[in-house]
């Protein structure tokens, strides 16, 4: 008999649920433990999103917007980096002032409802020069990253320095929920054990301990959370390379959590044996610190992964089992000025911008929300909602999987189930190698107490295509057998209502009580009803709402709101809105109705400005480009290198944007957008160097308040122009666009500016 190749077998867990040491009985904490499976919050399971946002890469001021943003985005735990040389610059006077005062970011960070996980290094990297190691650091006559005493010597002075500035904030009782030794160490097990005694005796701990654990990593057993990674691209490979195995790797189900490319290049640097392959350990549940959010760009190499992109790798990995989702980068920033980033001067493989670090993550270097923002928040929603079931169903893959890598006609789906109910989860899409529309499908699944076939009819499932699907779920008293739209999550009220999401394409449909039914999706529910008298209401949103679908969950109820602008609250749930129009679902009334709104208090002097909130400027052209850039300024290790700052001065282009006083009053908050083509930009206050980009053929948009633009300032954009031979690795459509110019590339194609305007709930 032939296997069917959409079938599915719910199979339990392997091993019986364990308690490690750490968070029980080391570290422990009221209120928290983690097992084997899942983390516990308050008695409850619980699947954590946690987002890195480097606090010393933002302005304060615009901290608790930023963690507003992240807790919009369904993040629950921000992460960040304590980078050395940030802090540090010369032996003896640690700063943690202004941008750097890390205790005020943690306390914020708590204020808004967010935990907090410190990675506190000493190496770090993050793009950032030494790995995050201050030049004295670096140039010490030691073996660093090593048990050395004259490095340990080193470190503990930087871990006391750490402990004194957070004074007790990470210990017992505090705010910080998890600590990360090092970064992308492989083979020393042992140091790793000696950073975390350093650690503990500074006065820093957590009730999470946490290593990174990809690239064969060997870490010390119960000693730390083994965490994972995956990036659907990386700039870290040559700039001729093919997709790499290792990033396509990421847009399949699958139980194998470790990434061997993550960090490849700088590894053989470090390596001082050879790694030990390994498995997540059975006693800590299988958890990610850096799932892409977006992708740096370096100058050799400059991918640029779509919102589908990251959302299809993070699907893969809540489908494979994950006991926790995170993003790096989930905020972007700007690097201190000084030469803080990695580069090929500092003997890194790598070029990256000197101070540009947007990351393309869902919140970009100037606050501004990327498509991903979006459609990463419609899963977190999903866990929000059905996490502490979720965290309780192992993953199944199907009897029928794909072959590798290459296989573009094998449907990609998984099941996590606790044999009872579940939730079937579909990734139908890969950048880089279109997949076709996959026809017929219908899928059986061997639940513990019965066997579903659906829908019933098949139907087809268009590229693009992501899915999570529930299984026999049981709200309200009613028995829902499955529905071919995503779960997103339940609103209360005296009849609960079930939130789904249509895809495009596909056709809905469900099952109550072995009865299929054909849906429309609509933004009115309707209602169920069982044999017992149970009710529930069923909401399956059309496609087309998804981005603009957002679930608040602060406030005293879980609510659900639909509106194009962006949306932020405050720990107790009121709405903040940049524009008048907010829809909010009612459960009693069972209807979006509009949510009351205000404008903020204080002026509003973007109000009646011609093209508010957006005005197209024509900038000044200054100062023509060089007729003639190189293919190439110079190489490391057979990598294309940034020009030098007087090459880039002697060769760009410059353009004067003329912006308004009013746009620069300090009550106003603006941005450029700039479309733009070439090679490096820079934008400039009065000469100073205030960001830069390489470009990838995507907007620019760079804050004028966090640039230090006042009124009177000259605003500068220089352009460095493509030679038309470069091998550079470009996204697609620039790679078009260079190869329809003759000599070399530039264009200033517009530059606009737009303003944000606040509005709030009553």
């Amino acid at each position: 008999m032939p296997v069917d190749p959409l079938a599915v077998r719910h199979h339990p867990w392997s091993q019986p649920l364990r308690r490690p040491r750490m968070s029980n009985d080391e570290d422990a904490r009221p209120g928290v433990s983690l097992t084997s499976r899942y983390l516990i919050r308050d008695g409850v399971p619980v699947v954590p999103v946690s987002g890195e946002i480097h606090y010393s890469r933002i302005p304060r001021n615009r901290w608790r917007r930023r963690l507003r943003q992240m807790r919009a985005g369904g993040v629950t735990v921000a992460a960040s980096y304590l980078f050395w040389l940030h802090h540090v610059s010369r032996r003896g006077a640690p700063s943690f002032a202004g941008n750097l005062d890390v205790a005020a970011f943690v306390d914020l960070a708590a204020a808004e409802g967010l935990d907090v996980i410190l990675r506190i290094g000493p190496w770090c990297h993050g793009e950032s020069r030494n790995g995050g190691f201050p030049d004295w650091v670096q140039q010490a006559p030691v073996r660093h990253r090593t048990d050395d005493p004259g490095y340990l010597e080193l470190v503990a002075e930087w871990f006391a320095q750490i402990a004194t500035a957070l004074d007790g904030r990470c210990g017992p009782g505090g705010p910080v929920l998890g600590i990360q030794l090092e970064n992308e160490l492989y083979d020393q097990p042992g140091h790793l054990v000696t950073l975390k005694r350093l650690a503990r005796e500074a006065g820093l701990s957590a009730p999470l301990w946490t290593a990174t654990a990809w690239g064969g990593a060997d870490l010390p057993a119960e000693e730390v959370l083994p965490l994972y990674g995956g990036y659907g691209d990386g700039f870290w490979v040559d700039a001729d390379a093919p997709w790499d195995p290792t990033f396509r790797d990421h847009y399949f189900f699958s139980h194998v959590w470790d990434d061997p490319g993550i960090g490849a290049d700088v590894r053989r640097m470090q390596l001082r044996g050879t790694a030990h392959p390994r498995t997540p350990s059975d006693l800590f549940p299988p958890a990610t610190c850096e799932l892409g959010g977006g992708m740096a760009t370096a100058y050799h190499r400059r991918p640029r992964p779509s919102a589908l992109d990251v959302a299809t790798v993070a699907l893969c990995k809540i489908g494979n089992g994950s006991a926790w989702q995170g993003y790096y980068m989930y905020a972007g920033g700007t690097n201190p000025p000084g030469g803080l980033q990695e580069s090929h001067a500092t003997g890194y493989p790598n070029d990256m911008p000197a101070l540009g670090y947007d990351f393309g993550a869902p919140i970009g270097e100037a606050g501004l929300l990327s498509a991903s923002h979006a459609a990463l928040r419609e899963q977190h929603a999903f866990l929000a909602a059905f996490g502490p079931a979720l965290a309780e169903m192992p993953s199944s893959l199907p009897e029928v999987r794909p072959a590798g890598v290459e296989d573009a006609t094998t449907l990609r789906w998984a099941l996590r189930s606790d044999g009872t109910s579940g939730f079937l989860f579909l990734a139908w899409h890969q950048p880089h190698v279109p997949l076709q529309v996959y026809k017929g499908a219908q899928f059986r699944v061997e639940l513990a107490t019965s066997e579903l076939v659906l829908p019933a009819q098949p139907l087809d499932i268009p590229a693009g295509t992501l899915a999570r699907w529930p299984l026999r779920l049981t709200l309200g008293g009613v028995l829902l057998d499955w529905a071919t739209a995503s779960a997103l999550t339940v609103l209360p009220g005296e009849i609960p209502t079930l939130v789904l999401i249509a895809s495009p394409g596909v056709g809905t449909s469900c099952s109550v009580a072995g009865e299929p039914v054909t849906v429309v999706p609509s933004r009115s529910p309707i209602r169920l009803r069982s044999a017992g008298g149970g009710e529930l209401d069923l909401l399956i949103l059309p496609a087309d709402t998804a981005p603009d679908v957002w679930v608040c969950e602060a406030g005293p109820a879980r609510r659900l709101l639909l509106s194009p602008a962006e949306l932020t609250w405050d720990p107790d749930g009121r709405i903040e809105s940049t524009a008048p129009e907010v829809r909010v679902y009612d459960p009693a009334r069972r209807a979006f109705v509009p949510l009351p709104l205000e404008p903020a208090p204080g002026p509003r002097p973007a109000a009646g400005r011609p093209g508010s909130p957006g005005l197209e400027v024509v900038p000044e052209l200054v100062r023509a480009a060089g007729t003639a850039v190189p293919v190439a300024y110079a190489k490391f290790e057979g990598r294309q290198s940034a020009p030098a700052a007087e090459t880039f001065d002697e060769l760009a282009a410059v353009w004067r944007v003329g912006v308004p006083g009013w746009v620069l009053a300090p009550e106003v908050d603006s941005c450029l957008r700039i479309r733009w083509a070439g090679d490096v930009g820079q934008v400039r206050v009065d000469g100073r160097v205030v960001t830069d980009r390489f470009w990838d053929g995507s907007d620019w948009t760079v804050s004028l308040r966090d640039i230090g633009a006042e009124d009177g300032a000259e605003v500068t954009v220089h352009l460095l122009p493509l030679a038309a031979g470069s091998t550079i690795s470009l996204p697609g459509d620039a790679a078009d666009r260079l190869a329809g110019v003759d000599g070399q590339l530039l264009a200033l194609d517009s530059v606009r500016i737009e303003t944000r305007e606040v509005w709030r709930e009553r």
